[in-house]
């Protein structure tokens, strides 16, 4: 990504130590379910934006690196552990995790792979009677929280 580039979507860790950000729409947005994904994300399955390396860039701190398997590296950041990418080694495309970008409403997913790994329970999360945050834990409760989480956006 140039620096003359504007971005499209901004994006980084929990803590705030990595930023990155995108100067094009994705290539695509897509769940993994695979065995890795789940393992690498700590849940049921992964959700990855799809962008060619240049138009990304890291802005801020760089990511730790993890090489899962003889393809593909994964980034997280080493302060905080927030997972980041997936990337073929010598790949031309990174994929960013989606919950790492500052407007993941913007990213929709259109594909899933590794369904092979796919719990059976996943279809009917939008049948689970829901509740937000707020109802969950009360606003006597919710105005004691302190979040220590970066801000989404630069």
């Amino acid at each position: 990504m140039t620096d003359a580039s504007k971005p499209v979507l901004t994006g980084g860790c929990q803590c705030g130590a990595v930023r990155f950000a995108i100067s094009a729409t994705p290539n695509r947005v897509s769940i993994c379910h695979c065995r890795m994904c789940q393992k690498a994300s700590g849940a049921p399955f992964a959700s990855f934006a799809d962008v060619n390396r240049t138009d990304f860039a890291w802005t801020k701190g760089q990511p730790s690196f993890f090489r899962s398997s003889t393809i593909a590296d994964r980034g997280y950041c080493a302060a905080c552990g927030t997972p980041l990418s997936f990337g073929r080694i010598n790949g031309d495309r990174i994929e960013i995790m989606t919950g790492a970008f500052d407007r993941p409403d913007r990213l929709v997913p259109t594909r899933q792979y590794g369904t092979e790994s796919r719990l059976g329970w996943v279809v009917g999360i939008s049948n689970l009677p829901s509740q937000t945050t707020q109802q969950n834990y009360g606003p006597e409760k919710m105005a004691t929280i302190v979040s220590h989480q970066h801000p989404d956006h630069d």
